[in-house]
């Protein structure tokens, strides 16, 4: 059937949009694509030669999950109501989906799969007529078994121009049997894609390295080959726009003869579109999650209708509405990615709710908020606008410091190819740098490096591990290296020195307990040799300018708050808008450079991050501010033996539940004047609650950071980490009580009754669990 020329415009703008849209902010490989390159430099490498897939049949290059199947449920649209870059023509596996695999299938070269092999001792002019007589547009030349590079028309070109500047025509024969290994792009800067990669990565990775052919493989590491790859085949821009533009062809075709009564080729898009969300609302998975959200909003109608009614029993039952809006709002939140519902929206909308039912419902209220009630809503903002001020200030020094590339001064020293000794560097690595950054950020760092220096993926999930327990506990001995230290800093339970003294060899055994049972299960095989890390190259001299200098800032900030007597976030405030002065200094009259600046760092801050600490924090504050946590520590004085005890509690709850709001209830349950500045309960609670997050993928911002960056999923995690996690876990506490019973007297006296009270209570948990 003949397409219109309004169906072939909408198959080109599609095209057009499907390529933009997913031409990716990173490079591959990473990095800012308006300032850096595709780094595409790797180390020599073997790949198995051609004859070995020619002399196999054409099954070998089906898929290990069989042929490719056309999916029963059609890709879904962010809109509905109009076509946009997410809509498909063709269905899941064809078109842009379609797998490189497919595509050298489709192009019909026979057994040559789009190249042809040659010897890197073959002259240019025989290569080229190879290319030009066959079906093959490109050449890999090879050297026995070991690959040497590409031979495209853009090396001919190349070739060409150095023959055409020859200073006589003795020079210019020479040229003619010239061997092609002199000419080809090397094998260390090809292009490759894995046979499982789809169109559309193809077509990004071809566009980002300006090239028109890349090599396909069935292994592919960044877009690169590695020792273990073996060459299926080489597809060019042509082969992969031609198969796509078949498929939309086809698809286009499918759907005039689907709705005949339409012409207009966007009616029929729109009409399929609807057919395919009406399929999607029949599946059961769809089904469920139109229940949970059906049930949200009848439960939401049902809360604010109670609200807005003014029922007596809200009157006479306000602590219970607000442990209940507490609880629900919690359970949203750990089951985010369930409900699909943003933390920070439900902690906003918790803390909302239950500051309307303190001042509104609670004790003597009248149905309206009273001055006193104001007042208070007024201190607890103060107090969490400077945390969330602090936190904002520190993460955008931060941020400013890693666009410099200012962390080249820490990766540039990594040289090692033992995977042991790589695994320690890293651990005392991110241990030091998140007591001075901020743990969730140098866990983001150090995930990121590990994609260029492990490349097996096993291997980095245990890395990645690693990097959260040594964050996790490298941020408790200092106050700005963790958000819950910095909170009982900040609120004067604690003070710097005492912090950095009486909590750095608790942190340390914390560390190297866990660091010695996760080696354990690292093996030492060579691959570190496949690590795609640049070598190291000197750091310009603004980034070095850039990276001490927010050091210094960061660094600064409790000398600042100890001798000014200001508050801490005055301190980091003023670091800030210092990076900011220099920053604008360097960079005068430079436009390019606009995302190296302040304003770009604060674009890219997680802001929905602060406003959860905003709405958990707020929260916490009706808790405190209604009493509730006070009756919270009488509760749990009465039935605990020892405070340590209690705190050693709360860093196995916030293995399951995030620290913030635990440290922020614990400053409410007890009272500064009663438990002074430094005492051993706010100590023992910064250890217990920064490194006990460790213990499960959940309990921490690092170990949620590490889920979304290598796809670590909940039980991978706590087969293989948490056990060593709750080691150095037990092992930091047992330090910090024997540190504590020997600077202040009576080892024997008060660690052993209370280590035997805390092993008897956690034998007692464990069995009342099982």
């Amino acid at each position: 059937m003949k397409i219109t020329v309004q169906a072939s415009t909408l198959l080109t703008s599609l095209v057009l949009s499907k390529v933009s849209s997913f031409a990716p902010s990173s490079s591959i490989g990473g990095g800012d694509t308006r300032r850096i390159r595709p780094n595409l430099i790797s180390p020599p490498l073997t790949a198995s030669p051609p004859y070995r897939q020619w002399t196999s049949s054409s099954s070998s290059l089906r898929s290990k999950q069989g042929p490719v199947q056309i999916s029963k449920q059609a890709r879904t649209c962010r809109n509905q109501s109009s076509l946009n870059d997410q809509c498909l023509l063709t269905p899941e596996g064809y078109g842009f989906s379609s797998t490189a695999e497919r595509i050298i299938q489709q192009a019909k070269r026979g057994e040559s799969m789009g190249y042809v092999a040659v010897k890197g001792d073959d002259r240019v002019i025989d290569v080229m007529a190879d290319i030009t007589e066959g079906e093959e547009d490109v050449a890999l030349a090879y050297d026995g078994s070991t690959l040497l590079g590409i031979f495209t028309e853009t090396d001919y070109i190349n070739f060409s121009t150095k023959r055409a500047k020859a200073a006589n025509e003795e020079e210019s024969a020479a040229f003619l049997i010239s061997p092609v290994k002199d000419y080809v792009t090397p094998a260390s800067k090809l292009v490759s894609v894995a046979t499982t990669d789809t169109a559309n990565q193809a077509i990004v990775a071809m566009q980002q390295a300006d090239v028109r052919h890349v090599v396909v493989a069935d292994v592919v590491s960044n877009y690169r080959l590695t020792e273990k790859s073996t060459i299926v085949g080489v597809m060019s821009m042509q082969d992969v726009m031609k198969l796509i533009q078949k498929d939309e062809r086809l698809s286009l075709e499918s759907l005039q003869k689907k709705f005949p009564g339409l012409k207009d080729p966007m009616s029929q898009m729109r009409e399929e579109i609807k057919s395919q969300a009406n399929e999607m609302a029949r599946n059961p998975e769809t089904a469920k999650k139109d229940l949970i959200r059906a049930g949200t909003l009848i439960l939401s109608a049902i809360t604010v209708g109670g609200f807005l009614s003014g029922s007596p029993w809200l009157f006479d039952h306000a602590s219970l509405a607000m442990i209940g809006i507490f609880v629900l709002g919690y359970f949203f939140i750990i089951l985010e990615e369930i409900f699909e519902f943003d933390k920070a929206a439900v902690a906003l909308l918790m803390s909302t709710g239950m500051w309307v039912t303190y001042a509104d419902y609670f004790g003597a209220a009248n149905g309206i908020a009273t001055a006193t009630i104001i007042e208070q809503l007024g201190e607890q903002l103060s107090e969490v606008s400077e945390i969330c001020f602090f936190l904002l200030a520190a993460s955008t020094i931060v941020e400013v410091v890693d666009a410099h590339q200012g962390f080249k001064v820490v990766t540039n020293r990594i040289t090692t190819k033992s995977k042991k000794a790589l695994f320690w560097t890293i651990g005392f690595l991110t241990f030091f740098l998140s007591a001075i950054l901020n743990n969730l950020t140098v866990t983001i760092v150090m995930v990121s490096l590990l994609k260029k220096l492990v490349p097996v993926e096993a291997d980095r999930k245990l890395f990645g591990a690693m990097v959260v327990v040594a964050a996790n506990a490298g941020g408790v001995w200092t106050p700005i290296g963790d958000v819950t230290t910095t909170m009982l800093w900040m609120n004067n339970q604690l003070s710097t020195l005492p912090t950095v003294t009486e909590l750095f060899l608790p942190s340390t055994v914390c560390l190297v307990g866990s660091l010695a049972f996760l080696a354990n299960q690292v093996e030492e095989d060579g691959s570190l040799d496949n690590s795609n890390l640049p070598e190291p190259s000197p750091l310009a001299t603004r980034g070095q300018v850039v990276f001490w200098s927010g050091i210094a800032s960061l660094l600064a900030v409790p000398v600042f708050a100890e001798f000014t007597g200001l508050p801490p976030y005055v301190a980091m405030l003023t670091g800030l808008g210092a990076i900011w002065t220099l920053t604008d200094i360097i960079h005068m009259g430079e436009e390019e450079e606009d995302g190296l600046k302040v304003p770009a760092a604060l674009s890219k801050l997680d802001t929905a991050g602060i406003l959860f600490f905003l709405g958990i924090l707020m929260s916490i504050g009706v808790l405190d501010k209604s009493g509730l946590l006070k009756d919270l520590a009488v509760f749990l004085n009465e039935n605990l033996p020892t405070q340590d005890i209690i705190a050693t509690v709360i860093g196995l709850a916030s293995a399951l539940i995030d620290n913030v709001p635990l440290v922020a209830a614990t400053q409410g349950m007890y009272d500064l004047a009663e438990f002074g500045t430094d005492d051993k309960l706010w100590q023992l609670i910064a250890l217990c609650a920064g490194t006990g997050g460790s213990i499960l993928v959940i309990g921490s911002a690092s170990g949620v950071a590490l889920m979304g960056l290598e796809k670590v999923d909940f039980l991978w995690y706590a087969k293989k980490v948490s056990i060593g996690a709750a080691v150095g876990y037990f092992a930091g506490i047992a330090t910090y009580l024997a540190q504590n019973a020997l600077l202040h007297g009576g080892l024997f006296n008060s660690v052993v009754p209370e280590a035997m009270a805390a092993v008897d209570m956690v034998g007692q948990t464990v069995n009342g669990m099982f």
